[in-house]
Parts: structure tokens; C-alpha cells; sequence
């Protein structure tokens, strides 16, 4: 994939590392190895392997240099009730994203992270009915509009290479006027 895009563009200039899938909601001891390994493999591992070859195409290009972003997930900030394998990944992706940007420093690679927080999508629709809480109640939770993140990935690839956003969360703060037109 990437071999392809450097030779149809020349370069890549922007990498956005957007997977996430869970394992089902169980108590922790009752998670299976293959189902610790299958969230691993796609949260972190991907991540990693499609940073890797960002990397070797973005330092040699001229200009060299790109911006890698990270989708964290507000799970890398707060975890769910049984969770574990979906918020282990996601504070890992923390700390790819920092050394990342670390290393990528010298070669005009810029790194950064959006911890997205309950974006309207098919995904988040069972919020407006209610989610396990960490105190064990069930509650509905806001939901925002996606361009809203659109939005904040926009701002974060508008910066010119020598400025960078390290994290942004971006996260809905109000509940819909449910019954309201």
C-alpha cells in the first residue's frame, strides 16, 4: 500500500492511523487469548507497522518530512468497564505517538494524537439508550457531530511542519434535546 501511494503520488504527506476494534465486554478473566492477541494486532500492531513504513518513505522524499496522526481514542485517557484489551491498545498508542514525534523531529516528521470522545456514528448509537458506567449504573452519554472532529483533524494537518498539536481531545459535552424538532 504504501510502496503503491509513493508511486502513484511521489510522496506521502499525511498518514492517519484510525483502527480500533474490542473484544466483547467480559470480566477480564474471562478474555480469551485469542481475543487479547486479535485487539492487539489491529489497535497497536497496525499502527505501528503503517508508522514504520510512513517513516521510510517521509524521511527520504524531498522536501522530506510528513505528519502522522494518531487516533487514540478517549479510552486512552479513561477506560470502559471490561475494556482491558481496547484500553491497554489505546494507551499504548500514547506512547508510539510521543516517540514518534520524538524520532521524527530531525526528519520534519511531525506526530500528534486525537482522543475522540463519542462522535455521532452507527458506532456510538447505543449511548443515547444507556453504557456501563465505572460506578456499575448505566447512562446515556452526549454524542457531538463528526465534522466536529473533522474539523480538529483539519486544524491539526493545516500546521506547517515545524509546529505540531501532541494531543488534542476533542469529546462531547451536552446530551441531544431528545423529543425536540
Amino acid at each position: 500500500m504504501f510502496a503503491k501511494t509513493e508511486e502513484a503520488f511521489g510522496r506521502l504527506d499525511l498518514l492517519f492511523n484510525n483502527a480500533g476494534i474490542g473484544a466483547p465486554a467480559v470480566p477480564l478473566e474471562e478474555l480469551d487469548d485469542e481475543q487479547w492477541v486479535s485487539v492487539v494486532e489491529t489497535n497497536l500492531n497496525g499502527f505501528f507497522w503503517c508508522t514504520r513504513e510512513a517513516f521510510k518513505i517521509m524521511k527520504r522524499q524531498e522536501p522530506r518530512g510528513g505528519r502522522i496522526i494518531n487516533n487514540g481514542s478517549i479510552s486512552a485517557q479513561a477506560p470502559r468497564p471490561h475494556s482491558a484489551p481496547y484500553t491497554a491498545t489505546k494507551h499504548a498508542i500514547t506512547g508510539l505517538t510521543k516517540s514518534t514525534a520524538l524520532d521524527g523531529r530531525r526528519y520534519d516528521i511531525a506526530c500528534g494524537q486525537i482522543d475522540i470522545g463519542n462522535a455521532a456514528t452507527e458506532l456510538t448509537q447505543r449511548m443515547e439508550s444507556g453504557v456501563p458506567q465505572a460506578d456499575g449504573s448505566v447512562a446515556a452519554e452526549p454524542r457531538m457531530d463528526v465534522v466536529n472532529v473533522a474539523n480538529a483533524v483539519r486544524y491539526m494537518v493545516s500546521l506547517p511542519l515545524d509546529a505540531n498539536v501532541s494531543f488534542m481531545t476533542v469529546m462531547a459535552t451536552k446530551m441531544p434535546l431528545v423529543g425536540r424538532g
